[in-house]
Order: structure tokens, then sequence, then C-alpha cells
């Protein structure tokens, strides 16, 4: 099983550009950068939170659970 992000699926959709959302969040480019390319291992709830409302989305629209998925391949589509 692996976590699947789709934060740049959901960026698209809202027409927010990296910068945009970094501001929003007060989070940095890199660390937003490597969630949005499914190179972290973790996030704090508050960020994902934050994530969430900048983006007028549901956790649900940003991560997915890929049952068939190998764990050791981390979190690429």
């Amino acid at each position: 099983m692996r976590i699947v992000v789709n934060l740049d699926i959901m960026m698209v959709r809202r027409k927010m550009s990296l910068n945009a959302l970094c501001e929003k969040v007060d989070i940095t480019m890199s660390t937003l950068s490597m969630l949005k390319n499914g190179k972290c291992t973790g996030i704090r709830f508050s960020t994902l939170a934050a994530i969430c409302e900048a983006l007028n989305c549901e956790i649900t629209d940003i991560l997915e659970l890929d049952k068939a998925g190998d764990a050791a391949a981390g979190s690429s589509r």
C-alpha cells in the first residue's frame, strides 16, 4: 500500500501556482515542492488543513490510498 499525493492536480484545478499556495499556507517552496512531487514522508495535520483551506478542497482530494501500489516506490503516480 502507498499514499498517492494529488496536490499538483488540485493546484491545476484551482489554477493556483506553487508560489501562491506557499504564501497562503505559509510554507517554504522546497517543502511544498517535495509534497507536490511525492518526495516527503510526512506532513503536519495543521499544514494539510491549511492546504485544503487554500485550495477549497477535502483531504481526500489531495491524498489517496493506493492499496495495489508498492510502499517502497514512494508516493509517485
